[in-house]
């Protein structure tokens, strides 16, 4: 297999030799000698040349899979027995990490392992090619492009180390951050009953300022790889430059000189600099992924003590989340429900009784409540899906009874949780909301919602969707994406992230929440209270409406509900 990858190799490290070759027999044996046929036939050779490089591509990529398979069944391998023995060993430990080593964690190793062998192999062979190109032209060429090659080579090598360890230190900090803040979220009370608001900020600043130093770190290592770039790129293209007198005095041809710069420009700068960032970015994720793959499972018995090794966020309690996005006075409301109410049939008890509410510009609402008390009533009668029996719902200041269906399309986005996905592609069902979306914005709302490894396993955004072959986490994504997508300022999600993990989840309300316009969102978990402006409590008897801080003084409901969630995630 190595073999064969070699000599696919080695066909293009002859594709490059030739290349800058026929460039210089060009000029020499052709136009510099007034033969414009000459001239014009070896260009043509090394147009055939580069069209026969296709074939050479795929035989190398048909190679590849017997390299990259075997590590990532190794992997997998490696990570269920792992997970196994942690829930068998006795000790009832759970590896939570179970899941993202199986998955993106092994991926990433497989991927990145796949870019640093194209990479690697790539510039091996086509610097071969490229030197034995300069030296069969004018073996001074050597004396002035080698020097700098290898100081960049070997700048950059001595700095991929320190690169890993930074890049390393980053995520463990930032991942530290991650941690301090969910036990955050989930003390608050017990932070503002026990008056401990100093030491735990603190502690928080403690861990802020960690992610800060190593992400420093890691841009003065950036800073070397560039200058490490810079020299092995771009300082042969200098020097040869700078040396031509020199070297037409030692008789090199100015044929010689235009392949030499063809061999450096096409050839050892695009593959160097495609090493040099695969290494600096690939190299570096691979080599911190490997390190968790392989290294203890986390809780496992540290190895100078042999108990677990503490936990860095145990013996701290964490600081409240402060609201720091109060509506803006005296804008325009972008929702306004005055005294509504609605009951289901003659003589039944009110679900929502003399509601009222105002939701200005760019606010984020979430209305939390126990199961049948109104909640996904409440966001119909907003949406103009549902007539209340008294009292009226307002978009913009007008009322939502008097505005045709079309203009009530273009105001507001009702998500519901059962998300809806046709059998069309994939970028017709995100743009369902906005036929005229270009593709930018599409490719825009992809990212922010982190569609990318659905988009790639369904092949693409323009091939075909089957909607009974989508789990329920990736069709709300896709509802998710399609009102991200939409034109509509004001998005009301009924429970549309229910089928999402708690991240998934957080990423996609910081998405929406980022777009123009207005977000109420009826939460299917406690968290996403403490990410909105305010929050509407609905108990059946009254709504109360504030900030998170506030309710936990106001509303029993309220407290009782962040409790048995604190309660739940323990």
């Amino acid at each position: 297999m190595l073999a064969r990858l070699a000599a696919w190799s080695a066909a293009e490290s002859a594709q490059t030799f030739l290349g800058g070759y026929c460039v210089a027999r060009s000029l020499d044996d052709g136009f510099l000698r007034r033969s414009t046929s000459a001239g014009l036939l070896w260009l043509a050779g090394a147009a055939v040349v580069i069209i026969l490089g296709a074939p050479v591509v795929r035989g190398v990529f048909a190679q590849l899979p017997h390299l990259t398979e075997p590590l990532r069944d190794q992997l997998v391998r490696r990570s269920v027995v792992r997970a196994l023995r942690a829930a068998t060993d006795g000790r009832g430990t759970v590896d939570a990490t179970a899941v993202s080593r199986l998955t993106s964690q092994t991926e990433i190793a497989r991927d990145s392992f796949a870019g640093l062998v194209l990479a690697a192999r790539s510039f091996v062979f086509v610097a071969v090619g490229a030197l034995i190109g300069l030296m069969s032209l004018a073996p001074q060429f050597l004396l002035v492009v080698c020097p700098p090659l290898v100081l960049g080579i070997v700048l950059f090598t001595a700095s991929l180390r320190p690169m890993a360890r930074a890049q390393h230190r980053y995520l463990d900090a930032d991942e530290a951050v991650g941690r301090r803040a969910e036990a955050t979220r989930a003390a608050l009370r017990d932070v503002v009953a026990c008056g401990s608001h100093e030491p735990t900020a603190a502690r928080n600043r403690r861990a802020i300022e960690e992610a800060a130093a190593a992400q420093r770190a890691l841009a003065r290592w950036a800073a070397v790889r560039t200058l490490a770039v810079a020299t092995a790129g771009q300082l042969p293209v200098f020097l040869l430059l700078a040396s031509t007198p020199w070297l037409l005095g030692q008789g090199v041809t100015a044929g010689a000189l235009f392949g030499a710069l063809t061999y450096i420009l096409q050839a050892l700068l695009p593959a160097l600099h495609t090493l040099m960032t695969v290494l600096g970015a690939a190299g570096a994720r691979l080599f911190v992924v490997l390190d968790r793959l392989t290294g203890p499972a986390p809780g496992s018995p540290a190895v100078s003590g042999g108990k677990p090794a503490p936990d860095p966020l145990s013996a701290t309690v964490p600081v409240p989340v402060e609201w720091v996005r109060p509506p803006a006075a005296g804008a325009t409301a972008a929702l306004e429900l005055r005294r509504v109410r609605v009951t289901y049939g003659p003589g039944a008890r009110a679900v929502l009784d003399e509601l009222d509410l105002t939701v200005e510009d760019g606010e984020h609402i979430v209305v939390v409540g126990p199961s049948g008390i109104g909640k996904s009533t409440l966001l119909q009668v907003a949406a103009g899906v549902l007539a209340p029996d008294r009292g009226e719902a307002l978009l913009s200041g007008r009322p939502v009874a008097s505005r045709p269906s079309s203009e009530l399309a273009a105001l507001r986005a009702l998500i519901p949780q059962e998300a809806y996905v046709f059998s069309g592609t994939l970028r017709e069902n995100l743009r369902y909301l906005r036929p005229d979306a270009c593709r930018s914005d599409v490719d825009d709302s992809v990212r922010a919602l982190r569609l990318e490894p659905l988009v790639e396993r369904v092949g693409g955004l323009d091939r075909p969707v089957r909607p009974d072959a989508l789990s329920l986490g990736e069709r709300q994504l896709i509802a998710l994406a399609r009102a991200h997508l939409s034109p509509a300022p004001l998005l009301l999600l009924d429970e549309a992230t229910c089928h999402l993990d708690p991240v998934a989840e957080a990423r996609a309300e910081h998405a929406l929440r980022a777009r123009p316009g207005t977000l109420v969102v009826v939460a299917h978990r406690l968290s996403s209270a403490l990410r909105a402006d305010r929050v509407l409590v609905l108990d059946g008897t009254r709504a109360r409406c504030g900030t998170h801080e506030e309710l936990l003084v106001r509303s029993a409901l309220y407290r009782d509900l962040v409790g048995h969630w604190n309660d739940v995630r323990r």
